[in-house]
């Protein structure tokens, strides 16, 4: 098949400067541009993958101790009919897994030491089915038998408070009880039966475990606040919350993981959004370098492009040899900064533990982030857009200096020839 003279010649336009060595400082410049679509196009891949990476590892460690659904009961009161409710939303397709739990607020108190803390009465024998947390600390939540007051405790909260396992800890409740002497808090004495860790420094410095009965019972309600859920996809947790709001019974309000923490991941989505259109610049400075190589390269074939124009060119065939001259540049930058940002990405945790041997540090300290590893998620709908982005950059340069060379005048170029 006959390849179209436009294409040929704008490929050997792009090869002749390193070939001959005769305009090396345009080839230079076009080098440059090259290099610098290739750097912007990675570091936009391995930033966002890492930031994807982050939030990921968040977003799994928060979900080992939250339920993907929570259904619950106005004012915190107890669920109205319990066994419906569970068996309602079991009914749903998509749901995997239900336990009752009971939500509470209160004081622990241990000597002079007092926190304010997230009680959480669970069900031990259901609690494994919605919480990844309960799944592999089965043997653990066996301690919480109903009438003997045990807690689990979060290990930052135990640290904080100085307790151990077999440890006795006072819980205050916030509403009182009306005595003779006058309005008296509600106080607990209760057993500390042992410790979880979830990653998650806001639930293991402030969640307390205990059988939803003893909470029941401290709390003077009548039986559980609400129903959790686990489902087979997370990510289809706000249109199953739409599903579970038109098919339950009663007056009850329902929330998905993405609502309880609805700051945390729009903060997240912020600044991903503003690092993409930052790192994009970068990759827009290296593509209208173009600009300056092309217009560089039509003032040094000003005499080709007259020849061609005599023999029979047309203006938009000259523009045509330019804008593939430009183009290929571009290809060949966006190609090499996805392989590299590709490269880096799937291997930054072998390349980021070599760094760190290599200058002796640690970037993630274990005592100040809630990871120590550098985690990284390329993900398609990142790196599509990227590629394209660039690949229109890198043709927009190419425009104008490509519209100068189809209006170079034949006559006036040969004069001097």
């Amino acid at each position: 098949m006959q390849i179209p003279y436009e294409l040929a010649l704008g490929w050997r336009y792009t090869r002749a400067g390193r070939a001959t060595r005769r305009n090396g400082f345009i080839s230079f410049i076009s080098g440059v541009s090259m290099l610098g679509i290739a750097l912007g196009v990675a570091a936009l891949i391995i930033v966002l993958s890492v930031m994807n990476g982050f939030q990921k590892e968040v977003r799994d460690r928060m979900l080992s101790v939250v339920s993907h659904i929570e259904i619950f009961a106005p004012g915190g009161a107890a669920l109205p009919d319990l066994e419906r409710t569970l068996a309602e939303a079991r009914a749903n397709p998509h749901v995997i897994g239900a336990a009752p739990f009971v939500a509470a607020q209160a004081l622990l108190a241990r000597g002079e030491d007092m926190k304010g803390v997230l009680v959480r009465g669970i069900d031990p024998a259901r609690e494994g089915e919605v919480t990844d947390l309960a799944a592999e600390n089965v043997q653990g939540l066996k301690a919480l038998v109903p009438g003997e007051f045990r807690v689990i405790l979060g290990a930052e909260l135990a640290q904080q408070l100085g307790v151990r396992p077999g440890d006795a800890v006072t819980l205050i409740a916030p509403s009182g009880q009306v005595t003779p002497a006058g309005v008296l808090p509600r106080l607990k004495q209760m057993t500390v039966a042992g410790t979880f860790h979830s990653g998650h420094y806001e639930y293991d410095s402030a969640l307390v475990l205990m059988a939803h009965q003893d909470a029941e019972r401290i709390f003077r309600l009548e039986g559980p606040t609400g129903v959790r859920l686990k489902l087979k996809n997370l990510h289809e947790a706000p249109e199953v919350t739409q599903q579970l709001a038109r098919s339950l019974s009663g007056d009850l309000l329902i929330r998905d993981w993405t609502q309880q923490n609805k700051t945390w991941f729009a903060a997240v989505q912020l600044e991903k959004r503003m690092m993409f259109i930052i790192l994009t610049l970068i990759v827009a400075v290296a593509a209208f370098n173009l600009v300056s190589t092309l217009v560089m390269t039509v003032q040094d074939k000003r005499a080709d492009i007259a020849i061609l124009r005599t023999l029979g060119a047309s203006p938009q065939s000259i523009m045509g040899v330019f804008v593939v001259q430009g183009a290929m540049v571009g290809v060949i930058g966006t190609l090499a900064g996805l392989l590299l940002g590709l490269g880096i990405a799937f291997n930054i945790d072998v390349i980021v533990p070599a760094i760190e041997r290599a200058l002796h540090t640690n970037f993630l300290p274990k005592d100040i982030y809630l990871i120590s590893r550098m985690p990284s998620d390329p993900q398609s709908s990142d790196i599509v857009p990227i590629a394209v982005i660039s690949l229109i950059l890198a043709f927009v340069a190419t425009l104008y200096p490509s519209w100068r060379a189809s209006r170079v005048n034949p006559a006036e170029a040969l004069r001097y020839e």
